[in-house]
């Protein structure tokens, strides 16, 4: 069975596009492998009206709104390749099935690499983070910035306005004088000794250990994750990418086609910027940009891409 578009990922972005797909009445599939990127959270925040629900509630009830309309279809399994263009997509699954579309949406998102450092990996999610907008918004807690990225300065510039917080190098990224200057003017400790271990009953965070032996009280610990595309269909179909300050994002414009005509990108892979609200937003735009293009390819427009 074909469909109109084809959504590869069925996290908040996917879901998003396919929603405004099926209230256009067109048929769309939802392909999801169930390995969303915030899985380990227990809450996502400055989601207007849902704040503090557990991610993977938003994503139950998003797909039980998806399957009130009758054109839009929701299927686990992971897509393998892609062949095909503009208007004769075919999409490989991999049960070994496959579907076609005349349009994709690709909402594939991204996969973090964690430092490998005892005791973090059992933390992700809980007391070890990577977002203070999205898991900031403790009172008085002492923090602390393990830095695994050039961008961790700048993030413990930014965690003073949630609690006291500790910036450790790790001896890798020590801050350079402009740097320590502002990190000083926010109150930030700068900590050169390596954290070595992490302390407390896991996915609780009572303190750090650093090499050279001492222990310091720390309650939660935000570090900037690397992160990779979590599937390689993208760059296979022959898509641009923009460089980010995290990770390269893939090219799109306005309504959020890429550079490959009728192929659509949102979500974190598509981003320089990454939160529930951000993927949700854009998964909206990228089905409204595959509807219209549907839209002016009947109607003979010039602009039907």
């Amino acid at each position: 069975m074909d469909y109109a578009v084809i959504a590869i990922g069925g996290s908040f972005a996917g879901l998003a596009a396919a929603q405004a797909l099926g209230r256009a009445r067109r048929r769309v599939l939802v392909i999801d492998g169930g390995q969303p990127r915030n899985r380990a959270s227990a809450a996502a925040h400055n989601v207007l009206g849902h704040d503090g629900k557990p991610p993977a509630q938003l994503l139950a009830e998003g797909r039980a709104e998806l399957a009130r309309y009758p054109t839009a279809t929701f299927r686990a399994g992971t897509a393998d390749a892609v062949t095909g263009a503009l208007g004769a997509f075919r999409v490989l699954l991999d049960d070994g099935s496959a579907v076609g579309a005349r349009r994709l949406v690709l909402a594939t998102g991204l996969r973090d690499r964690l430092p490998d450092l005892p005791g973090l990996a059992s933390r992700w999610g809980t007391s070890v983070l990577h977002c203070p907008y999205c898991h900031g918004y403790v009172a008085d807690r002492t923090l602390g910035v393990l830095a695994n990225h050039p961008a961790a300065a700048h993030q413990a510039v930014l965690l003073p306005d949630w609690g006291p917080t500790t910036y450790f190098s790790q001896g890798r990224f020590p801050p350079d004088a402009d740097t320590a200057a502002r990190l000083g003017a926010r109150g930030v400790v700068i900590e050169h000794s390596p954290i070595v271990a992490l302390l407390g009953p896991a996915p609780a965070l009572e303190a750090v250990r650093l090499a050279d032996g001492r222990v310091l009280a720390i309650a939660a610990l935000f570090t900037v994750a690397e992160s990779e595309a979590a599937s390689p269909l993208a760059a296979r179909l022959g898509c641009a990418f923009d460089e980010g300050p995290l990770v390269p994002s893939i090219r799109v414009d306005a309504m959020r086609q890429t550079t490959v005509p009728g192929v659509y990108a949102a979500g974190d892979a598509a981003s320089p910027m990454h939160s529930v609200t951000l993927a949700i937003a854009g998964g909206v735009i990228a089905g409204v940009g595959a509807h219209q293009s549907l839209v002016a390819e009947a109607a003979g427009g010039a602009t039907a891409h």
